[in-house]
């Protein structure tokens, strides 16, 4: 029954990871095109656009801030195993363990200060230099991508401590 209950919230957690993948998907896009926009108009035309630098450095936050909680779903990120020998079994467990446990917390406290300075920036209108763009949705980007990968952190751990030392 634990098992069951523990993969049907792994399969809850994927869609939810999926959905903020496409958010991650639409903003490489975007930077495609305003990228492309940017050069076109400069090298083209003569006109630089204003502010694109901008629009690069906040959509990419997001970018990576979508796009994390899916890629650590999947285990795609970059993993060396230098020691996996020489640790053993029960050394990769402990490893893999403590690992999860303090990726966790990091992201735990990104979150909650990426929620205080998103409601701070709604409240206050902040927004950027050149163009005026609301600051606020990038912070809750950030704080929704730190906050679902934390939680995959944890069902990664739960699993972990359910397989034991397989």
């Amino acid at each position: 029954m634990a098992a069951r209950s523990l993969q049907a919230w792994n399969d809850r957690l994927m869609r939810a990871t999926q959905a903020l993948a496409v958010i991650g998907a639409l903003c490489l896009i975007l930077i495609v095109a305003v990228v492309t926009a940017g050069v076109v108009m400069r090298y083209v035309f003569g006109t630089p656009l204003l502010g694109i630098n901008e629009i690069v450095q906040l959509t990419a936050v997001a970018l990576v801030m979508a796009s994390l909680p899916y890629c650590t779903a999947r285990g795609d990120h970059v993993a060396v195993d230098v020691f996996d020998t020489m640790l053993g079994r029960w050394g990769r467990l402990i490893g893999d363990i403590v690992s999860r446990v303090l990726s966790s917390f990091v992201l735990v406290v990104l979150c909650y200060r990426a929620v205080l300075k998103a409601l701070d920036a709604w409240e206050w209108g902040d927004a950027t230099n050149m163009l005026q763009m609301p600051i606020w949705p990038f912070y809750a980007i950030i704080a929704a991508g730190a906050g679902l990968c934390a939680l995959v952190f944890a069902v990664q751990l739960l699993v972990i401590l359910a397989r034991g030392g397989e």
